[in-house]
């Protein structure tokens, strides 16, 4: 959504006049291009990111290669990284051509297009630095393989056993606690008689 403002409200009200008999459209920032086209790309390169991995992550628990897991949370966290180092950028850029812009009747127009842009470019870089934190943890996570494998594991690893299911009402309702394997054997178990040779 703060791409969609910071690029939408760059191209919408950004560019003016100069004055009424040149026609030629300029530049808000500065009248410097390369803060409005910058501004722009970075907007339309994390509007477009954003929509890809909203599509991975929807079809994430689709995914049955582990590598393939691994490879969409590394990619996401590079992305977001690499985003949240555009929108820093874009961020200082506009305030300072913003700051060397002298104010007339066309930039007055603007005024309020360009301030959105600039603070919106600073919410997009917490919000993509949130996200990189975010896929770190999730990387992090998947290095015990619980988030990369398909079934999930109990939290708790000295949690007991469960037993089997009851289903007809003749079975035991008392479900198996003791490990596995620790029974102690009786010499002379009971019904049971020792021959005598």
């Amino acid at each position: 959504i703060f791409s969609i403002v910071v690029f939408g409200s760059i191209v919408n009200e950004c560019y003016v006049n100069k004055d009424n008999t040149n026609p030629e459209l300029l530049c808000i920032f500065n009248e410097n291009e390369s803060a409005c086209s910058y501004g722009i790309a970075v907007g339309v390169i994390a509007f477009f990111g954003c929509i890809f991995f909203f599509v991975v992550d929807l079809y994430f628990q689709q995914i049955s290669s582990v590598k393939d897991r691994k490879r969409a949370v590394l990619l996401d966290l590079g992305f977001s990284g690499f985003l949240s180092f555009l929108w820093f950028v874009a961020f200082c850029f506009l305030a300072n051509q913003w700051q060397r812009t002298k104010m007339t009747r066309g930039v007055s127009q603007g005024a309020d297009a360009a301030r959105a842009a600039i603070t919106f470019s600073f919410f997009s870089i917490i919000v993509w630095v949130a996200l990189a934190v975010k896929a770190l943890q999730r990387y992090r996570l998947g290095t015990d393989m619980s988030l990369f494998a398909t079934d999930q594991f109990t939290a708790d690893p000295n949690a007991a056993y469960p037993g089997y299911p009851t289903g007809s009402g003749i079975e035991s309702t008392e479900t198996y606690q003791s490990p596995p394997f620790t029974e102690t054997l009786d010499a002379n178990p009971k019904g049971y008689q020792v021959p005598a040779y």
